[in-house]
């Protein structure tokens, strides 16, 4: 169980770390009267596309692969 939740973590944590890379999300905070608000911004749009060009990179190369190996017949 506890390898399990240690598994979940870094598999959170992995997932975090290059979704701010790619800018699929955004942290903002903004102080006021000694209150902090710290807001976290997802953009569903940027996933989206970068979900398509990761498909259409994966499909490419799968075509390439196929041509190599004789497997491809267009």
């Amino acid at each position: 169980m506890k390898k399990i939740l240690i598994l979940l973590v870094l598999a959170v944590v992995g997932i975090s770390a290059i979704g701010f890379q790619r800018g699929w999300f955004q942290l903002a905070s903004e102080g006021q009267g000694g209150k902090t608000n710290v807001t976290l911004t997802v953009d569903r749009d940027k996933i989206h596309e970068d979900e398509a060009k990761a498909m259409n990179k994966v499909q490419h190369t799968e075509e390439k692969i196929a041509v190599k190996t004789g497997a491809y017949s267009k």
